[in-house]
């Protein structure tokens, strides 16, 4: 077949729109496992993270997209066997792209987190089935892929793991974890700065002549990268850091100082209960409605703390028809004259609120686990977390832009050398199509997900979310640098599984969700292959 055939034309240009849906439905999807961590732990917006994510998504397509895309495209198949047949390879590639949009769109409908390269693998798999039945696929380079499904996870988790049980040890369970935190800092962003470089500059695009650097000249870059990086943070960011820290932790004193403790006995089983007010919230303004937190201290199944906020005078109103309803305490009931609280000390209502909220011992006992982390911890990882979220997204879009896009550049290429051999590298200007695509998924739909991932899962705080984000971004920057499409979804969960079991906590991960997702991961395959399939029917018998 002639370059350029003017009878290929339509399905190239159906071939960039389809495109375009599918990169819409991996963004929207698939973003859960870059930014989802940061969303869920607070430390990064959505609106932040979505700008974070477009500049990055595109760069890791452009600069590592490539040998991945080139595994989708021609490392599944057998694409000898479609010689003179370029426009059924074409039509395959259609279906393949179809079948993945569609799935990925309902999937991220329903909240579902997939992973877009199994879409992309099962939906090439099945048009191939159907047009050359089991010799049209490659099965060893399957086979690697399907190994690489279940291998990531537990490569992802057992490092994000490591990292987590090492920060724990030497910084997180410090009397003082704040100066051995700003000691690493500089290692952590140097290293991490000097993988990502080194990444990119090995073997890199052609495009760039990044192939030309030979292996020690990168190894020279990204050292140099690295330790100009350790030292930049060394001199500018950890004395900023320190000097932010510890201005929040004054202000945290100063709030524990202003507190009005009120301490009364009881005749109910009650040995203590505090009724807490911090002076410093009244002088901003309050919302109309406050709500009151019953929350056990601690001191003994029956020991409540109250808490709320007042409009006014500095003191906790007390009107107690609408207060002290924990345990059954009614505070307009004689019990309550037990308690010390009367309707007229000073004539000052002590308690004033419209919500009463009860948090059991037993919940209180599993959210210090993993709710309670330090202001000086919660401060340190929060900027350093806001590095790892870009690199796991520009890992992301490495390895998922080119899931999204390969079906197409194999399009590109039958269409303008007229073979099925597909001898030209991956186009620069396609990659950027994909990254595009991803991102405007995510700002339209990625919320939806990211839930799932960055909370539903797993309660993520800053320390656990960074190291969570860096295990898995290894891992899948090492992949994409072998040619290895696996899942950014597995890689992931596997390191929140892994993390969460690490905390130790009872809460630590929502196992119902895990299988849930686990379930997902086993239909997406065949489901996709299926889809797939039936389009390459209906393209057969309607264009050949």
């Amino acid at each position: 077949m002639e370059p350029f055939a003017e009878e290929l034309l339509p399905f190239v240009i159906a071939g960039f729109i389809i495109a375009f849906i599918l990169a819409f439905g991996v963004g929207a999807n698939d973003v859960a496992n870059s930014f989802g961590t940061s969303v869920g732990s607070g430390v990064l917006t959505l609106r932040k993270a979505c700008i974070l994510a477009t500049i990055f998504e595109v760069l890791g397509a452009i600069l590592i997209g490539y040998k991945v895309s080139d595994t989708v495209r021609k490392g599944i198949l057998d694409v000898s066997l479609y010689n003179n047949t370029e426009k059924e390879l074409m039509l395959g590639s259609l279906a393949a792209l179809g079948g993945s949009a569609m799935w990925n769109l309902v999937a991220t409908f329903f909240k579902l987190p997939i992973s877009g390269t199994h879409t992309i693998v099962g939906a090439t798999v099945g048009f191939s089935l159907c047009a050359r039945g089991f010799h049209g696929v490659n099965w060893s380079t399957f086979g690697k892929i399907v190994a690489s499904w279940f291998v990531s996870p537990v490569l992802s988790g057992i490092m994000s793991g490591i990292i987590y049980l090492g920060l724990n040890h030497f910084i997180l369970k410090k009397e003082k974890p704040l100066e051995p935190g700003l000691r690493a800092l500089p290692f952590i962003y140097g290293f991490t700065l000097l993988v990502n470089v080194f990444s990119i500059v090995h073997d890199g695009p052609a495009m760039l002549k990044f192939d030309l650097i030979p292996w020690w000249g990168s190894i020279v870059v990204a050292v140099c990268v690295g330790f100009l990086t350790a030292v930049f943070v060394q001199l500018f960011i950890v004395p900023r850091q320190r000097k932010a820290i510890h201005a929040q932790l004054d202000n945290e004193a100063t709030k524990q100082e202003n507190e009005v403790k009120f301490t009364f006995d009881s005749a109910d089983n009650l040995e203590m209960v505090e009724l807490l007010y911090n002076e410093e919230n009244s002088r901003s303004p309050s919302p109309p409605s406050q709500e009151l937190s019953v929350i056990e201290k601690g001191i003994s199944p029956t020991t409540y703390t109250f808490s709320g906020t007042t409009e006014s005078n500095g003191y906790i109103p007390a009107e107690t028809k609408s207060s002290l309803l924990a345990s059954g305490l009614d505070a307009t009931s004689p019990s309550s004259n037990s308690l010390g609280v009367t309707h007229n000390s000073s004539q000052v209502p002590l308690v004033h609120t419209n919500q009463v909220k009860v948090i059991s011992m037993e919940e209180l006992s599993d959210k210090k686990d993993i709710d309670t982390e330090r202001p000086e911890v919660k401060g340190l990882f929060s900027f350093l977390q806001i590095l790892t979220a870009t690199f796991g997204s520009f890992a992301h879009g490495g390895n998922d832009v080119s899931n999204a896009i390969g079906p197409l550049i194999a399009l590109w290429a039958i269409y303008t050398e007229g073979s099925v051999a597909q001898r030209s590298p991956t186009p620069l200007y396609i990659l950027l199509y994909g990254g595009l695509g991803i991102s405007v998924g995510l700002w339209v739909w990625g919320r939806r997900v990211i839930q799932t991932i960055g909370e539903d899962l797993t309660k993520v705080t800053p320390s656990s979310g960074f190291t969570i984000e860096i295990g898995s971004a290894f891992t899948v920057l090492l992949a994409s640098k072998i040619g290895l499409p696996i899942s950014t979804t597995h890689c992931k969960v596997g390191s929140v599984v892994f993390v969460g079991w690490a905390k130790s906590s009872r809460q630590g991960v929502d196992w119902k969700l895990f299988r849930n997702i686990v379930i997902a991961w086993v239909v997406t395959v065949p489901l996709t292959a299926g889809i797939s399939a039936l389009l390459m029917l209906i393209f057969r018998i309607a264009f050949l």
